[in-house]
């Protein structure tokens, strides 16, 4: 195509662009772009590096890259090495930055020897070299990356104890009841787990780590620290060029900033007031955008007479409207729990609501439903059915007219 597009970021949204698309992918690591759902399985030995790569875009990418600075007026980004990239059209698929705590020995000076986040490749290799059998590692936060990296770790056969401040493991994923039985699940590999906790300081010596404070003084001895609080959407570069941001890069439905010829897709970007910080929604709007950028190409060089002004495409509709978001995960261990949740585990008054548990197979399966239509559920160790629920609630659709047990046989009711 005759537009320039390049794409700032290598990550799952920006590769999957370059994959639709000729672009040029400016990204900063310089590994060959990889699947990050899949760091907690490097990190235990279960894949090596090379096996997470996805699958190569049309156009090499250029790795090993940082972009400083975008340049509106002159459609060129500026590189750290000070040359400059022009475009055409400008996405940025920049990620997300790991939240670090505001911890005593972590504010305002690098971290100790041992403590890492756990976020990219990098990241990931380095936590292997540092972890062997007996190692003392701590990790800090209990939700989604926490029960990975927990369960990585303990593969590897480190000595783990995961800390959550909330009252259960993945609180934002389930109910009280399948909380419960993930935390019995960490516990069978032997990883020591503490919710209610909030973690205060890092004690170190000689510049690395040797223990973690909690709040009401028990200290928990560690040699390596993993700090799995949250991501934040990466916004820096569009802030500086005067983009509208609000807790991600503010995007309409054809995924276009504040600018219309740069555009924001994956973990920075907001879309109606949501981030949604998963593969699933990033790979959507990747998919959307291309759709966007093929209907839209003009030629190159030309411009709109008013900047301010955005393209319109008369007849066309919204390329993107949102994704319903499911959650997987897979726990390894001698009797390994699969888990998937979606939409409100927590039902509001007037919501019907189905459980089965089965405690013999470690089976439990709840969906909520509200009306005729299917708003959240959670399955553990059984998830036979969840492609048909997922599909119900994706599609908001009107429930079949029959006995609501019915959506947790094996086959959702279909």
């Amino acid at each position: 195509m005759s537009t320039r597009i390049v794409v700032v970021g290598g990550g799952t949204a920006g590769v999957r662009l370059a994959q639709r698309l000729p672009v040029t992918l400016l990204g900063e690591e310089p590994h060959a772009p990889y699947n990050r759902v899949l760091l907690a399985d490097v990190l235990a030995g279960r894949y090596a590096p090379e096996v997470i790569a996805l699958p190569a875009p049309q156009e090499p990418a250029r790795r090993g890259v940082r972009v400083v600075r975008i340049d509106r007026a002159a459609r060129t980004v500026e590189l750290a090495d000070g040359t400059a990239v022009g475009y055409d059209r400008l996405v940025l698929a920049t990620g997300s930055n790991p939240v670090l705590p505001p911890l005593r020995g972590l504010r305002g000076v690098r971290p100790p020897a041992g403590v890492l986040p756990f976020r990219t490749l990098d990241d990931c290799l380095e936590l292997r070299a540092l972890v062997r059998p007996g190692v003392r590692a701590v990790v800090i936060g209990g939700g989604l990356l926490g029960v990975s990296a927990a369960r990585a770790l303990a593969a590897l056969g480190a000595e783990v104890v995961l800390t959550q401040q909330g009252e259960r493991l993945m609180e934002r994923q389930l109910d009280a009841h399948a909380s419960a039985l993930l935390r019995e699940h960490v516990e069978s590999l032997g990883v020591e787990v503490h919710t209610e906790c909030r973690v205060s300081g890092l004690r170190q010596e000689d510049g690395a780590v040797t223990a973690v404070e909690l709040a009401d003084g028990f200290v928990l001895d560690a040699q390596v620290v993993v700090l799995a609080c949250g991501v934040r959407p990466r916004t820096g570069l569009a802030r500086d060029a005067g983009l509208e941001v609000a807790r991600g890069i503010v995007v309409d439905d054809e995924l276009r900033t504040s600018d219309p010829y740069i555009h924001a897709v994956g973990d920075c970007a907001e879309h109606a007031g949501r981030v949604y910080g998963l593969a699933g929604p990033a790979l959507e709007q990747a998919d959307a955008l291309a759709e966007v950028l093929l209907r839209s190409e003009e030629p190159s060089g030309t411009r709109p007479a008013d900047p301010g002004t955005q393209p319109a495409h008369p007849g066309t509709r919204p390329a993107y409207t949102g994704t319903r978001a499911l959650t997987r995960l897979t726990l390894g261990g001698p009797v390994g729990l699969d888990l998937a949740a979606f939409g409100e585990a927590t039902p509001l008054p007037g919501d019907d609501v189905v459980q089965l548990t089965d405690a013999t197979r470690r089976a439990y399966r709840k969906v909520v439903v509200r009306g005729d239509r299917l708003v959240g559920g959670v399955l553990l160790g059984d998830l036979a059915a969840v492609g048909t629920l997922a599909r119900a609630w994706e599609g908001d659709e009107a429930l079949p007219d029959a006995p609501l047990l019915h959506l947790l046989t094996h086959d959702g009711g279909s």
